[in-house]
């Protein structure tokens, strides 16, 4: 249980989801489910992030239910000597109550009991949908045992609805609880983008040898160190070529002098993830080709932070990032002007794709790629269509969401070059990105994980350390 946030920050919360179900409304929202990785064995249990916004509360099997008058039940495990003794400790029903602020509290195993009551008379049902394997039949059969009552006078609900769609809004916007642990979750993970950085000098410097799970471990052990429960995704450590593959994973691969390390990795505190991406070279000194590239990045990010503000769209970082980054291609003869054209052309048909294939940024929060739409509620009906120039697709444009402070985001340019026909040898198997966190607010952005040096100078002052 997350003993860093009043409880009545949850309760709260289940107020506001309470206040937009309906007088007759109910709302169901299960944990995740605990997950055997083999015999004898489970993954390390990580609760649903819903369930969680709305408890606070970490322990597996367990169920919330909010009715539209704002009351909230929670089923969860009973207290049990013996498998505490095995487990861990359990909160039980008895406690749950006062401590997490809900109104009544029942063990799990009186779920099916008890849903149908709750459900009986009540106009809508809501629960996330496509979220849970099975729970769309759980509630069918809750429904079912209703509809057998109606002959009793009993009324069943007529409509279920998606419950992502009224949390994904709550969530996106942070309130000053959230940032704070976002903040935290920033430094530590900093501290281990530093901590990598400055190991892979010295082994280098030391003459041992150096791999991809050499600094992955470092990562994890700040991460540890610094009091985060795990990392927040798998974390990428992509040596020398490894940087132009966007997904790779920290792998044997060697480090060597000479080339570049894209890192990207953070950690998940109180629930809550960071994400820093940094490249830099292995042994503390860029090459030209590769300082030529990296200030490129460099230049466009900031150029997105400059763009992330409120009152923007979400999509003005990634147009003013990829007009710095084209630019860049055709100053230093990446694209070649003669065939791709002016840097309106470039842009207009996507001729930078090859070497940039993603876009800027995306919401973060709870889930590294968080909830929340992308689209501006308001203006979802308006749509225009265009036809991408490189796939030949039509794809419906509809406005971007407008930014309001609160809202974090990463910010992650990036250039990564494969060799290829006319790919100027000096740029070959060079993959660069750069990202921060960024907090919308009144004034502009504010970015939470420069504690990690971002300019290039500065990180060859650092790795000389």
């Amino acid at each position: 249980m997350n003993t860093t946030v009043p409880t009545s920050v949850y309760a709260q919360r289940r107020a506001r989801m309470a206040a937009q179900l309906g007088a007759n409304g109910i709302a169901l929202i299960p944990t995740a489910p605990e997950r055997q990785r083999n015999r004898d064995s489970d993954f390390l249990f990580r609760h649903d992030s819903y369930f969680y916004y709305l408890t606070g509360f970490t322990e597996p099997n367990a169920w919330l239910v909010v009715t539209g008058d704002g009351r909230s039940t929670l089923f969860c495990q009973p207290k049990d000597l013996e498998r505490e003794i095995w487990d861990g400790y359990r909160l039980g029903p008895e406690a749950a109550v006062g401590a997490l602020g809900v109104n009544a509290a029942f063990p799990v195993s009186e779920l099916d009991a008890q849903l149908p009551k709750l459900l009986e008379n009540q106009e809508t049902v809501w629960f996330p949908f496509a979220t849970h394997t099975g729970l769309e039949q759980r509630v069918a059969g809750w429904l079912n045992q209703v509809r057998a009552r109606v002959r009793y006078g009993a009324l069943c609900p007529e409509q279920q609805r998606d419950l992502c769609a009224v949390l994904d809004e709550m969530r996106l916007v942070k309130d000053a609880h959230e940032q704070d642990i976002m903040r935290r979750a920033s430094a530590i993970s900093a501290r281990a983008h530093v901590r990598a950085m400055q190991t892979s000098a010295r082994m280098l410097r030391e003459g041992r040898d150096v791999r991809e799970y050499h600094l992955d471990a470092e990562l994890l052990h700040e991460f540890r160190a610094g009091g985060s429960q795990y990392p927040a995704y798998g974390s990428i450590v992509a040596a020398g070529a490894n940087a132009c593959v966007l997904h790779y994973r920290a792998d044997v691969a060697p480090v060597r002098a000479g080339e570049l390390v894209l890192i990207d990795a953070g950690c998940e505190l109180d629930g809550y993830a960071s994400d820093i991406t940094r490249t830099f070279p292995a042994d503390g000194k860029f090459t030209g080709p590769q300082r030529a590239l990296y200030d490129i990045v460099l230049a466009s990010q900031e150029a997105a932070a400059a763009a992330t503000r409120q009152g923007a769209r979400f999509t003005d970082p990634h147009e003013a990032a990829v007009k710095v980054l084209a630019q860049g291609m055709l100053d230093v003869g990446l694209l070649d002007r003669d065939k791709v054209g002016s840097l309106e052309d470039v842009i207009e048909q996507r001729a930078y794709f090859p070497f940039y294939m993603h876009r800027t940024g995306h919401w973060l929060g709870m889930d590294v790629h968080d909830a929340g739409s992308y689209v501006e509620p308001g203006q979802a009906g308006e749509v225009s269509e265009r036809r991408d120039p490189l796939s030949g697709e039509v794809i419906k444009n509809r406005p971007s969401r407008i930014l309001q402070p609160g809202m974090v985001l990463t910010i992650e340019p990036g250039i990564y070059v494969r060799p290829g026909v006319g790919v100027p040898e000096q740029f070959h198997n060079i993959g660069i990105r750069i990202e921060d966190d960024a907090i919308v607010t009144a004034t502009g952005c504010d970015l939470i994980t420069r504690g990690v040096p971002v300019k290039a100078d500065e990180i060859e002052a650092l790795m000389r350390g």
